[in-house]
């Protein structure tokens, strides 16, 4: 594993220690337990940023250039950019971190506050073995009373070439480099649906291949002492 794909693992965890830290001492609000499973066979999801806002808002659009903060996100599972871009957002009212790899078939839960109105929640993380494959959730409606459920498809952020060779791929499975040093004429451009992993490079297509959807997400408001 890469040195600075580690740094990034150990930051994401340490925000997670502090989230849990702000979950408890704020224990008497209403939160939204937002649980993300990996439903691929063979791909990870780096640390996971989740954010509770008021109005929508757009982490991307599809056919469009990603922003730097989601090439960011997709080229080495860096979501600090932006996190510090919707925390300049008055409409967002948390934003926390699952701290850790997530594997096929496992399962982690995310606290975010539903307070001051939130009613929307956003998430987003890389996809690894990718050279810029992401998932996200892009300001979907939570619910007053239950759980609402979502899948997500996996995303291409068209800001790198999709190679496939481990040397420009981060995490468990290459080690390799992660964001590109610059903009490639290779590049799509902009964000597409991921057509997958074509076997082009280092990557076995018959193992990391995926279907869409690649992540089931549901969103569950606990209710507390508050006032919306």
């Amino acid at each position: 594993m890469s040195t600075h794909f580690t740094k990034l693992l150990g930051a994401a965890l340490i925000t997670s220690l502090l989230s849990v830290s702000t979950t408890v001492s704020a224990s008497g609000s209403a939160v939204y337990h937002v649980t993300i499973t990996n439903i691929t066979n063979a791909i990870n999801f780096t640390p996971i940023m989740v954010a509770s806002h008021r109005s929508p808002i757009s982490l991307f659009d599809l056919g469009s250039p990603a922003s730097s903060d989601i090439a960011a996100v997709a080229e080495g599972g860096d979501t600090s950019g932006l996190a510090t871009t919707l925390d300049a957002d008055p409409q967002v009212i948390d934003i926390q971190n699952s701290g850790g790899l997530l594997e096929p078939g496992q399962s982690v839960t995310v606290v975010v506050s539903a307070a001051h109105g939130a009613r929307r929640i956003s998430l987003a993380a890389m996809m690894l073995p990718t050279n810029d494959g992401f998932i996200a959730l892009s300001g979907v409606r939570a619910s007053r009373h239950g759980s609402a459920v979502y899948y997500a498809r996996a995303y291409d952020a068209g800001s790198e070439p999709n190679d496939e060779l481990c040397e420009n791929i981060p995490g468990p499975t290459c080690g390799g480099a992660g964001p590109s040093p610059a903009i490639d004429i290779n590049d799509e451009g902009y964000v597409h649906i991921h057509r997958g992993i074509q076997g082009n490079g280092d990557l076995d297509a018959a193992r990391h291949d995926w279907n869409n959807p690649v992540a089931r997400i549901s969103v569950t408001r606990i209710r507390g002492h508050y006032i919306d």
